[in-house]
């Protein structure tokens, strides 16, 4: 078993979702896959919950094209007679983050856990879509499964409850979202904080001592250089933790630094692939 993290990127158009589809449902193997929200996504519920705390209109706007950008996909990916139960269960989500905006209206103030509650809809809607799109995959909502404490990943409950449901899993694929959690003594939501995809990834993967953990980005892998500076920058094939450690903590944006951690200490070999350019080779990171 492996575990498969696509971001934002990897996500945010119909086209890149069916090359999601297709890598995901080739694999030979049963895979977790995590995903973050649609690109963009994030920041744009962010501006709606800002607007939404001076009681702006523009927020349900914003809300209004979320939809519409979410039933595109859905309308263009998903077929036959479950397009209705897909756009059914999406919708209540809808409901419920326009309601949440609404709140934020009402008391013309937007608090730490408004802004955690409206964000997590992004990873909610991705998963549970993408979950829809890939044939024979089964949904699992991560707020019952990813605990946190003042924003730092609760591992010791975290691992519990993976082991409860990922854990016995027995199909061939499970569709989860990234970053979103709750907290371990509240329940609220408190999400891992931007970049938390690849961690919530990074977590399973240790927690189920899984084969490998593939992060599928826009990039063919860690580069020997910004290739927007150096245009004779290329791909490096292979490096240790360490070293992928020391290049994302002087600022290289591949993957989230905290992914590597846990990985490493099971020596789960992480790859990083392009999800546009399947063909290429891809960096690989392991001992």
């Amino acid at each position: 078993m492996k575990v498969l993290k696509f971001g934002g990127t990897s996500v945010g158009t119909v086209e890149a979702l069916r090359n999601v589809k297709y890598i995901v449902e080739n694999q030979e193997e049963p895979v977790i896959v995590v995903v973050s929200a649609l690109g963009g996504l994030t920041d744009t519920l962010i501006q709606a919950a800002n607007l939404a705390a001076k009681n702006d209109i523009g927020a349900y706007r914003i809300v209004q094209d979320i939809t519409a950008r979410h039933n595109e996909i859905m309308n263009k990916l998903i077929t036959g007679e479950q397009i209705d139960d897909a756009l059914n269960r999406v919708r209540a989500l809808f409901y419920e983050l326009s309601n949440a905006y609404t709140d934020i209206s009402r008391n013309e103030e937007l608090t730490e856990a408004d802004l955690e509650e409206v964000v997590s809809y992004g990873e909610r809607l991705s998963s549970l879509i993408i979950s829809l799109i890939i044939d024979d995959a089964t949904y699992f909502n991560s707020l019952e499964i990813m605990r946190s404490s003042n924003h730092e990943c609760d591992l010791e409950a975290t691992n519990a409850n993976i082991a409860n449901t990922l854990g016995k899993f027995k199909g061939k694929v499970a569709v989860m979202g990234g970053f979103i959690s709750r907290d371990s003594k509240s329940r609220r939501i408190s999400n891992l904080g931007r970049g938390g995809s690849d961690y919530t990834a990074a977590i399973v993967a240790s927690a189920l001592n899984a084969d490998s953990l593939e992060i599928w980005t826009d990039v063919d892998g860690f580069m020997t250089a910004d290739p927007k500076v150096d245009p004779n920058a290329t791909v490096i094939r292979q490096m240790t933790y360490d070293q992928a450690q020391e290049m994302c903590d002087q600022g290289a944006k591949v993957i989230y630094a905290p992914t590597i951690k846990p990985v490493a200490e099971k020596h789960i070999p992480i790859w990083v692939k392009n999800t546009f350019n399947r063909g290429a080779l891809g960096t690989l990171i392991s001992d």
